[in-house]
């Protein structure tokens, strides 16, 4: 057998994170950072760290409640990433897309739907996010713009949305790195879990602003409303905050810069220092950038990605 070899985009949340894992929808992107896995066939599996195990017995766990009839062959594997690790840019989700993409075509010989990879990817992701909500898997595999809502474990709605980001948008955002989160994503999840169960209905209603206005942002890009937009980039991130997911530092930046324009966390966030990266909306993109770079502050342009996970050999 010939190697293999998948790649799968990473995601930025436009709204919704947080939300999505209480079954409020969330608006995502798929962006032109990419991580791909190569397989090639071996006498002798050769893991590169602890977890991959665990994520291999996830892609077998799968086959056998599918039935399907499998092969388990021995393999080693090269990683290649573009995407920032631990930043809330879905890293963790393409390498899951990726790796079920590759053994389940591995192991029975031959190619799966998009549909199917996706439901043994968010299964794996269940490794990294205990209670992962299956959005970040989702844009991983389908790419493009994705409008995606969990009710149940057995009712989701995946939707790619038929229009693209206005190109207007696009060139006034920028990703601005506000540096890597103490806490994984699963464990901010976790801890607005038990902000929640202190304060339901407190933070019930944080969680229905916040689906109003993913649902704004929607319509402002459908509308092409560029000051509907900033509005609602600016309500997001105050929801955000009240659920304790921004760091102090994070919110001192965003002050900082502000009157370049306006940001939100994008991502699970980070309390005790830093948040991960800003999705960053400008009027003046050059201004800032300079800004930036004078602060030593890291960036790169936001740039949606309308190829999923794809098949490169």
């Amino acid at each position: 057998m010939k190697q293999i070899r998948y790649s799968a985009p990473g995601k930025v949340i436009l709204s919704g994170e947080h939300a999505v894992v209480y079954g409020k929808p969330a608006i995502v992107c798929a962006i032109d950072k990419r991580l791909s896995i190569t397989f090639v066939p071996s006498k002798k599996t050769i893991y590169q760290d602890e977890i991959f195990p665990q994520l291999e017995k996830s892609v077998v766990h799968f086959l056998k409640i599918r039935k399907e009839t499998y092969k388990k062959m021995a393999y080693i594997y090269f990683v290649e990433s573009t995407i920032p690790i631990g930043r809330g840019l879905g890293s963790s989700a393409a390498y899951c897309a990726v790796i079920s993409a590759g053994l389940l075509e591995l192991f029975t010989g031959k190619e799966w739907k998009k549909e199917e990879i996706n439901i043994c990817a968010y299964q794996m992701e269940k490794y990294f996010h205990k209670n992962a909500s299956g959005v970040d898997t989702s844009t991983s595999i389908m790419g493009g713009l994705i409008y995606y809502r969990k009710e149940f474990e057995f009712l989701k709605t995946i939707s790619s949305l038929s229009f693209t980001i206005p190109k207007q948008f696009v060139n006034s955002l920028l990703l601005i790195d506000s540096g890597k989160p103490e806490e994984t994503t699963g464990e901010m999840v976790q801890n607005v879990g038990i902000l929640y169960n202190k304060e339901s209905e407190k933070v019930e209603k944080t969680m229905n602003d916040i689906e109003k206005t993913t649902k704004r942002i929607v319509l402002s890009m459908m509308k092409e409303d560029p000051s509907f937009f900033e509005e609602n980039i600016i309500n997001n991130q105050l929801l955000l905050e009240k659920i304790g997911v921004v760091s102090n530092s994070t919110k001192k930046l965003l002050f900082q810069i502000k009157k370049y324009g306006v940001g939100k966390i994008t991502g699970g966030g980070g309390k005790n220092n830093s948040s991960g990266y800003i999705l960053f909306y400008s009027d003046n993109l050059e201004k800032c950038k300079k800004e930036l770079i004078k602060r030593s502050i890291s960036f790169m342009p936001f740039v949606p990605s309308y190829r999923g996970l794809i098949k490169e050999l």
